[in-house]
């Protein structure tokens, strides 16, 4: 049986990683330093802690469920007690991308991170709509990358991938780099400073004199239809007046190099300021 010492089982995401390996083949060694999130794994899932050591002993599968500002430090201490062909899993290109990972060639790196729900789903069950974070119930797509060692494990961390981020529809393969590409480059550099742009467009519209339901309402609706349209989830096109406004605000609202954000010397600058 696969044994895997889970780092974090306790955090906010090691949490959810131990509920969804719970069941599965693994045999999984919960590791949690606060006493908080001990309890938590006892009383709601009826987990137990062990030590470092003790987790680490034999462990063929550490996943490091940690903050990606402690990470390098996690990884240093336990480098010397991992076996050759360890596979270690970190849930984030960030610590890995910027070179966190202990320079050991006989570990296998693996990065894996979840997609979370696709907004155009087919979602019915209330606790699968709700679920906006994805694995917990409702389905979502993942990514993963194999940053170093033998090809044939590759299998074995997408299968690992599969369990914690489940239910899972599409798992794509990528490389650590287009990984930083997707986040932070375009999934919060790009994506989440323009939804706050948005956010506060509509507390404008508010400010001047709209119920802030209506706009609310408004913005999301809008938000829907002009999202499938873009993202080809539907075919169609938009007005003369939709495509005139796009054309004056677009400049209005966008420098004209912003796809710099995606430069590596922009990305790494990004990855540095996170870890």
């Amino acid at each position: 049986m696969t044994s895997i010492a889970l780092f974090g089982a306790g955090g906010k995401m090691g949490y959810r990683l131990a509920k969804n390996l719970k069941g599965s083949r693994f045999d999984v060694r919960h590791i949690e330093v606060s006493e908080a999130g001990k309890a938590r794994l006892s009383n709601e899932l009826g987990l137990a802690c062990v030590s470092a050591d003790e987790g680490l002993d034999g462990a063929d599968v550490v996943i490091l469920a940690v903050p990606d500002t402690a990470i390098g430090k996690v990884a240093a201490d336990i480098a010397d007690k991992l076996k050759p062909g360890t596979m270690v899993v970190a849930l984030d290109a960030a610590a890995p991308f910027a070179g966190h990972l202990p320079d050991r060639a006989d570990l296998t790196y693996f990065v894996t991170h979840p997609c979370h729900p696709p907004i155009f789903n087919d979602e019915t069950d209330p606790a699968a709509k709700r679920d906006f974070f994805g694995g917990i119930a409702a389905k979502q797509h993942i990514v993963s990358a194999l940053m170093q060692g033998p090809e044939e494990v590759y299998a074995l961390g997408e299968e690992i991938a599969k369990v914690i981020w489940a239910p899972v529809m599409r798992s794509h393969r990528v490389t650590v780099e287009q990984m930083a590409l997707l986040e932070p480059g375009l999934s919060e550099t790009v994506c989440a400073s323009l939804l706050v742009v948005m956010r506060e467009a509509m507390d404008e519209c508010v400010r001047r004199g709209v119920a802030k339901e209506a706009a609310r309402d408004f913005l999301l609706g809008h938000m829907n239809v002009l999202g499938a349209v873009i993202f080809e989830e539907t075919p169609g096109v938009f007005s003369d007046a939709c495509n005139k406004a796009i054309e004056f605000g677009k400049p209005v609202l966008m420098k004209d190099d912003w796809k710099r954000v995606f430069e590596p010397e922009e990305i790494a600058a990004s990855i540095h300021r996170i870890t």
